[in-house]
Parts: structure tokens; C-alpha cells; sequence
């Protein structure tokens, strides 16, 4: 799938490093395109090592963490891996707070990711 709008990809080997386009993440119908967009990663392309990277995300609606959470099952399911890394503190905190820090492997930035997965730092 080329033609994505709510992330950008770039693969590493057999890792695909996903950012998000949108710095809210609120809109319904821009949650089921990212979701889509996520699922066809794994359905599609057939990657299972994500590392899904925060850095331009202010916000995120409780609609956005439940697709997250279905991803998260989709790659775990294929047998991969899927990590967030440098999340804001606000967000951070609600991971937290609703305890998806316990479902998800969370890193603090994206070079800690990237060497969760083995990857050199760039």
C-alpha cells in the first residue's frame, strides 16, 4: 500500500519505522485510515516489526489507543513485534493511567527502539 496519508514507512531491513502524519489523532475517519493503514502493514505487506514512533503526536483519542490496541494483537498474532518510542509525557501518562503500559512495549526514544529491534543506531 503506497498511497498512505495518516503515516509514513520507512523499512529497515525487516523492520518497517512508522510516524504519524497528524500531530491530533482525534478525527474518526482519520482513526479508521490509520488503522487501516497499520493493518495493511502486517495483512498486506506482511510486516510483524514495527516500531511505531510518536515524536510528532500530541494527542490521542481513546478511539485511536483502542486501534492500537487491535494492531498490537494483529502483530503478535503473526509472531512480530510492535514497540512505541518517544511518546510526550501527556501521552506517556495516559498509556499509564489506562495500563497499556503493561500491553505495550514502550521505549523512550526512537534509537531505544530501534535497538529493541537490534538495530544500529543511525
Amino acid at each position: 500500500m503506497s498511497d498512505r496519508k495518516r503515516i509514513t514507512v520507512v523499512n529497515i531491513g525487516d523492520l518497517a519505522t512508522v510516524r504519524f502524519n497528524d500531530t491530533k489523532i482525534v478525527d474518526s475517519a482519520n482513526i479508521e485510515a490509520m488503522g487501516a493503514e497499520l493493518s495493511s502493514l502486517v495483512e498486506t505487506d506482511k510486516i510483524i516489526q514495527i516500531l511505531l514512533i510518536f515524536d510528532g503526536v500530541e494527542f490521542l483519542s481513546s478511539a485511536a489507543l483502542n486501534k492500537l490496541i487491535l494492531i498490537e494483537r494483529k502483530v503478535k498474532e503473526a509472531g512480530g513485534n510492535l514497540r512505541l518510542c518517544a511518546l510526550r509525557e501527556e501521552i506517556k501518562e495516559v498509556f499509564t493511567i489506562t495500563r497499556l503500559d503493561r500491553i505495550f512495549d514502550i521505549r523512550d526514544s526512537e534509537s531505544d527502539g530501534l535497538k529493541a529491534f537490534g538495530v544500529p543506531p543511525q
